[in-house]
């Protein structure tokens, strides 16, 4: 057989063998390239319309739908065989460069991936430089309203927060008879029913914070404007004097808080201005009829307030001009200690029967420590306060005008409030020698300046019936004792009083409530009274 018809089988297969590599290199670089558009696609280089488009022509190009794809497909199966069959060590095909069809697809998305990068990045960038522009010093905003946390504004570092509420009772007292009793707080000798449209135990209230941090210190201005509904009437207590029902009258502004903070909860925080006193001031804060109204203490002539549980339960914390300080939270634990403007001693039973003083060389000295603790359901705080207080050059009818004579009043306290499920529950003692009843230093001192000691209790409890809906009922006494070798039969000896409360939530602004309170008035002697009190009303809480 000549030699050309012999080798003829053998470049035959030569051909085959190498279409076949050629193909299967195609094929290769074929599928190589639709992974990159789905890797670009998976990163978002790629829109699904960019990515639909490039792969179709990929395939139109890459993929012919002819009877040599077709053949070429069959045989690609042998071709993957012939590679797997390659042994460790034996060197691989070279490979062969794509077509310039799959080229040209290839820089097209390439392209579009390069530009949807550029577009990612000016997007990121105007992000960016929004966000810098929005805490701008010179941009204005307003945070994400709370409710009951008030609406702050914050105008670049610094939050301006206004928060406050307003009030309105019909209020009927009715009095239950009896003799006057000096220093009580029962209406009940008044001998006629009142009606009134009024506030109850707080005005209204307007209050105004800003606050900023500056050099890792929290730095506040606090602002507390009080406002009543009814006529004023400035006496002793300002505007918390009674009032008065003569037309043209104006209501009465208690500016109680004016006070500035510095520090941080790794410090503490320092308080400097007019703020509630530490001593017996989480008595007050406890109370239920904080929101109502309790014993009206005048109805007749309203006031800014009503008497709550004041001088029923608790002596008044007040607001005092003050420098304390307030420790870090630890474990739920924390201490408060201030010195305070000292007040007078007070007669405020009239007839001459208290002693009085206006003359102090040091100021008053509050103190207070509190824990919180949660223990499963039940959620609670303790309390616990003291009060010291030097009086100075004492004024009584049983006391020598020449005389240089004074004493040092002193209080304690200790109160918990606990909260399980929708149970809560409230406890309170106080104890005090010269301190008085009802407000700090009333009634302290006897003629001759003797100190009288007085104590008193309250237990409230308060129930959600619905989610709405809390009902309120306590009970609380304040008890002044005559100091020694003291005998004034007319002086309050005790005030106590029964209060029965309910309160429905309307709206996250808007509470609704009912109450009914009885207060008595004792003497040393045997005089007494007693009243009713009916009220209804609503408070916004902003």
């Amino acid at each position: 057989m000549p030699r050309s018809k012999r080798q003829r089988p053998r470049l035959m297969f030569a051909v085959a063998m190498g279409s076949g590599f050629l193909l299967h290199s195609h094929l290769a670089h074929a599928d190589d390239y639709t992974d990159l558009l789905d890797i670009l696609r998976a990163k978002g280089s790629l829109t699904q319309t960019e990515y639909d488009g490039l792969l179709a022509k990929h395939l139109h190009h890459a993929h012919p739908v002819t009877p040599r794809t077709r053949t070429a497909a069959a045989r690609r199966g042998s071709a993957a065989e012939t590679t797997a069959r390659i042994q460790p060590g034996e060197s691989r095909r070279p490979y062969a460069p794509p077509p310039p069809d799959s080229l040209s697809l290839l820089a097209q998305a390439q392209d579009a991936a390069a530009r949807a990068q550029a577009s990612a990045q000016d997007a990121r960038q105007a992000l960016l430089s929004t966000r810098s522009a929005m805490n701008s010093d010179s941009v204005v905003r307003v945070a994400k309203y709370v409710p009951g946390k008030g609406i702050t504004i914050k105008a670049g570092q610094i939050d301006i927060n206004f928060s406050g509420f307003v009030n309105g009772f019909y209020t009927f007292n009715s009095p239950g008879g009896g003799t006057p009793v000096a220093g009580g707080v029962s209406t009940g000798a008044s001998g006629f029913d009142t009606s009134s449209v009024r506030n109850g135990l707080l005005p209204a209230g307007l209050l105004v914070k800003l606050s900023t941090t500056q050099d890792g210190l929290d730095l506040s201005a606090n602002f507390g404007f009080y406002p009543g509904l009814d006529n004023n009437n400035p006496g002793a207590f300002n505007a918390n004097s009674g009032g008065s029902a003569v037309g043209l009258g104006t209501a009465g502004l208690d500016v109680r808080q004016v006070f500035a903070t510095v520090g941080n909860k790794d410090i503490g925080t320092f308080k400097v201005g007019r703020d509630l006193g530490l001593f017996g001031g989480d008595a007050i804060l406890n109370d239920a009829t904080l929101l109502s109204v309790g014993s009206t203490g005048s109805n007749a002539n309203p006031a800014n307030t009503s008497l709550g549980r004041i001088g029923v339960g608790y002596v008044y914390a007040d607001w005092i001009p003050q420098i304390s300080y307030a420790s870090p939270v630890y474990h739920g634990l924390q201490g408060t200690i201030g010195i305070f403007q000292p007040l007078d001693e007070f007669n405020f039973a009239g007839s001459g029967y208290s002693a009085t003083n206006v003359q102090h060389s040091s100021p008053m000295v509050q103190g207070k420590v509190t824990y919180d603790f949660d223990v499963g359901s039940l959620k609670g705080r303790i309390w616990s306060s003291f009060l010291v207080e030097h009086q100075q050059h004492l004024l009584g009818a049983a006391i020598a005008s020449q005389s240089s004579r004074s004493t040092t009043a002193v209080a304690g306290d200790i109160g918990t409030k606990l909260t399980y499920g929708r149970l809560e529950g409230v406890a309170y003692y106080y104890y005090g020698s010269g301190l008085g009843t009802t407000g700090l230093f009333f009634d302290g001192l006897s003629q001759s300046g003797r100190k009288r000691d007085s104590e008193g209790y309250y237990v409230q409890a308060a129930y959600k019936i619905f989610p709405r809906l809390k009902v309120v009922g306590s009970y609380g006494v304040s008890n002044l004792y005559q100091a020694p070798g003291e005998s004034i039969p007319l002086m309050v000896r005790r005030n106590e009083s029964e209060v029965g409360a309910a309160y429905f939530t309307l709206t996250d602004w808007l509470t609704l409530m009912a109450e009914y309170a009885h207060t008595r008035s004792a003497a040393h002697g045997p005089d007494h009274n007693s009243d009713n009190t009916v009220s209804a009303g609503a408070a916004i809480f902003f």
